[in-house]
Formats: C-alpha cells, structure tokens, sequence
C-alpha cells in the first residue's frame, strides 16, 4: 500500500506517526521504537518513550521472535476459535495480538515459541500476527 492508501484507512489516519510501521508491515517487517536516549524499546507506539519520556525514538526491525505471554481462546458458534494474546517479544516488549494457525489450541502453553508473520485486516494494511513454533 501507498503513504496515500495508507492515510485513506481511519484507524492510520487517526495516528500518522505510524506509517512507518504499517509500511513495513505491508513488507512483512515487524518494526518497533526505540528510544536513542535510554535504549529501551517499547510497544504500543507513543510520541515520547515511556521510560524516560524523551521524545528521541527511531523505529527498528524487530527479530519477530518471541514467547507467548499468555492467551484466551475465544470460540464461535460456527467456525474456527479465535486465539487473543499477549507475546513478550524477543526485543523485550508485550504485544497484543492473536495466534494463527493454531488448529488444536488446548496444546498451546506459556513460553511456546512465536514467530511473527502478517495478514490483511479488512481495511487493507497488513497486521502483525504470529504463529507458534513448535508442535507438542
């Protein structure tokens, strides 16, 4: 998608400042900010770091690695179930998002290991989402 097509979706509009990452995420590259100041990086994007309030942040290709958190599955009348959760991101950060892929969500347990991959949300920008890695 273009910055123009980008602008066109509400929820971007409403938060220009992360054009940037929905742009990446267009390319299946999860960034996050960080902070040049105190280093420390952080998730949900915000205009001042939330450590040391400075406002000297550069965005950074994160690994897309992490470690799930914790999670609820949420299930449907009819249909696959839905699967919340928090990830701890390799980077350090929580990110809330869903698990996908997951066909047998009763063997996903805390500390299995997440790999992020991305898919369309119905406005057309890409979201971060992540898959487990391994099959217990």
């Amino acid at each position: 998608m273009t910055r123009d097509e980008l602008l066109r979706d509400p929820y971007v509009a409403a938060f220009p400042e992360l054009v940037p990452f929905w742009e990446a995420a267009a390319r299946s590259v999860l960034l996050l900010p960080r902070c040049t100041v105190c280093g420390a990086t952080h998730w949900h994007p915000r205009a001042q770091c939330p450590f040391c309030r400075s406002d000297a942040l550069r965005w950074e290709q994160a690994s897309g690695r992490g470690t799930l958190h914790t999670f609820t599955v949420i299930r449907r009348p009819h249909g696959a179930p839905d699967l919340l959760a928090y990830v701890r991101l390799e980077e350090g950060p929580l990110m809330l998002t869903s698990i996908v892929g997951e066909e047998q969500p009763e063997r996903l347990r805390i500390g299995d290991a997440v790999q992020v991959t991305f898919r369309a949300v119905p406005e057309g920008r890409w979201a971060p989402v992540f898959r487990c890695q391994a099959i217990k």
